[in-house]
């Protein structure tokens, strides 16, 4: 999550006739080609859903580049840069201060908008674009009339054009000129709904939120699936995940959950089936349902959270036997990612806190004391026959319950 203390701070003392907008700048949108404007119809759509409690305001694209202009004087703009900073879609983004395009106006913007940054810092730099090629001055002359106005408004700054404490980027566009600070890191990727959707199975670790994230940022519109046992499985492991997909809706958007009733069918597993093929079985059993729900809601694909080797379901041979139960292809975006690497992410996205809460998922449940690691798919489809499967599915799919989840 970005911090208060990352984004460029205003002066009191800038001119109300300059008004604080953001600038955002998209990513791989720009290789697109013939498909770019649909891409960008979508970021703008995700980036007005975002934005809509925070009040009254302008959204507009030009010159490869996103304008959010406040029409409203309550708009909360450190909010909204948060809210901005989640988008996937956008590479880099600014806040930054509009002034009219004569030097006189640009100085003094320039003065007021950075002062806290000009005040605390001891280097800076300053850089021109100019795209609007009618304007009097070329920008080495802009970078060379800023730089000394402002050396001689602050005393105590050195120039650094290579490693400076502060850049001062002046820009020079047809609606007018825009001074601001260090660009801001996007959430990259690409916007989500560009594309399709798919089911996520999650459940309440870490893996499974994080896979959820990276999908997103690749475009894709998840649709979650959870599976429960009670009483083996308590609510506050159904509220913890509800939990988890409320943090990760921040960058997902809105969703639905769909919670799969799952005790009858892990009791006659264990009841019936070799222990050592209880999991493989089951999480067959999990994909079987997964592709049903999808397919209702024209999802193209199901997401899990697995990593090669990181527990015994999840080594080729046990994989293949998976997904060989799956009637959809199935997304594994962790699959070659170390736990250190999975957990980096899930602090990221503020969901490793949450995944750590005390409550088990269904997926503890009936834990064999030595499961299979490399597990036949015949075997498995041997030990499957002492089981009503399609009775067994389909009471679970007449249980399903539906619960939202909205990105406030």
């Amino acid at each position: 999550m970005m911090s208060d203390t990352h984004l460029p701070s205003s002066c009191a003392a800038c001119e109300p006739s300059n008004k604080e907008i953001l600038l955002i700048k998209t990513g791989e949108l720009v290789l697109k080609g013939l498909n770019k404007s649909t891409f960008e119809s979508i970021l703008l759509k995700n980036l007005r859903h975002k934005l809509k409690l925070l009040g009254e305001f302008k959204l507009r694209k030009a010159q490869s580049t996103i304008y959010i202009e406040p029409m409203d004087s309550m708009f909360d703009m450190d909010e909204a840069a948060l809210r901005v900073s989640e988008v996937f879609g956008i590479a880099a983004f600014s806040r930054a201060v509009v002034t009219e395009k004569n030097m006189d106006a640009i100085l003094k913007a320039a003065e007021n908008y950075l002062y806290n940054e000009l005040a605390a810092a001891h280097t800076f730099k300053v850089e021109a674009k100019r795209s609007d090629k009618t304007f009097e001055l070329e920008s080495p002359e802009i970078c060379r009339q800023a730089g000394a106005y402002l050396l001689d408004r602050f005393s105590h700054l050195k120039v650094d054009v290579h490693n400076p404490d502060v850049m001062v980027v002046i820009e020079i566009r047809d609606f007018g000129a825009y001074i601001h600070g260090r660009q801001l890191a996007g959430a990259g990727g690409m916007p989500v709904g560009s594309g399709g959707k798919a089911a996520l199975l999650i459940s309440g670790g870490i893996d499974s939120p994080v896979a959820g994230y990276m999908m997103a940022k690749r475009g894709i519109d998840l649709l979650c699936i959870h599976f429960v046992s009670p009483p083996y499985t308590s609510e506050r492991a159904e509220l913890k995940v509800v939990s988890l997909l409320e943090r990760l809706s921040r960058y997902t958007g809105n969703t639905e959950l769909y919670i799969v009733p799952f005790t009858q069918i892990q009791e006659q597993i264990s009841q019936n089936c070799p222990e050592d093929l209880f999991t493989i079985i089951m999480r067959r059993f999990m994909m079987r349902i997964a592709t049903i729900i999808a397919g209702r809601f024209e999802c193209g694909a199901l997401v899990t959270g697995e990593s090669v080797g990181q527990v015994a379901s999840q080594t080729i041979p046990a994989i293949a036997c998976t997904d060989a139960a799956a009637g959809l292809p199935v997304f594994r975006p962790l699959i070659g990612m170390d736990k250190d690497e999975i957990v980096s992410i899930s602090r990221k996205i503020d969901t490793f806190d949450i995944s750590i809460q005390p409550y088990q998922d269904c997926c503890t449940v009936f834990t064999p004391r030595h499961p299979r690691t490399r597990p036949k798919l015949e075997k498995v489809l041997e030990a499957e026959e002492t089981l009503d499967a399609n009775k067994l599915i389909d009471e679970a799919i007449s249980g399903i319950r539906k619960r939202p989840i909205r990105n406030i």
